[in-house]
């Protein structure tokens, strides 16, 4: 068999004997990778550390691939206040999960005439999904349909927006409770004692 060394180079053709002797003295593994050549081509390799090393690699594949998941998620025109909260939660959640969210208004009879009640729907959204998505597509209309499109937060990004919007909430805390200190804190009453009567008045005048 022709015996491959672990990093690529020819070894040479050697007895199975011989290439099992020389695998056991580097200590590593005599792997047949193409047994259908002529001659059958054998590798010099640490099989167990090659396991792990696709393993790896596996995992990775599977997390760009459901990195590149796309859900979908149609609204109506005239959907209530509480549907579209669901719909904005489970968007929220999709793209925290790394998924893309694909956006679908779905307009009924004349409602594609007027595309703004599409936008004003999409605006909303938007707006809700700051700190976890970014528009990914902008707002296309075809037929009955409008569609856009959310990409995910990079981690990093997404941990800022937090931070960003923890900052401004506090800020608008401390401006709240400045306004009420204000308001219980009324200004003194100017004290009678120093304030002249018309009696005391009239006493020293005579």
């Amino acid at each position: 068999m022709r015996v491959v060394a672990p990093d690529g180079s020819q070894v040479g053709v050697k007895t199975i004997q011989e290439a099992m002797y020389l695998a056991e003295g580097l200590g590593l593994d005599l792997v047949e990778v193409a047994p259908k050549a002529e001659p059958p081509v054998a590798r010099l390799m640490d099989y167990g550390k090659y396991k792990y090393e696709q393993s790896v690699k596996d995992r990775e594949a599977r997390k760009n691939q459901s990195r590149n998941t796309i859900k979908e998620i149609t609204f109506r025109v005239k959907i209530g206040a509480h549907d579209f909260q669901i719909k904005s939660d489970r968007a929220k959640r999709f793209l925290e999960h790394g998924d893309k969210v694909r956006v679908r208004i779905w307009f009924r009879g004349r409602e594609a005439s007027r595309p703004q009640l599409g936008l004003t729907i999409l605006e909303r959204l938007t707006d809700d999904l700051v700190g976890v998505g970014k528009v990914d597509q902008e707002p296309k209309q075809e037929g009955r349909n409008m569609t856009m499109t959310f990409s995910p937060l990079p981690k990093r990004e997404r941990m800022a927006a937090e931070e960003t919007a923890a900052e401004e909430e506090r800020a608008a805390e401390r401006e709240t409770a400045q306004g009420a200190g204000a308001e219980a804190d009324p200004a003194k009453p100017e004290d009678e004692s120093d304030t002249e009567t018309p009696a005391d008045a009239s006493a020293d005048d005579n």
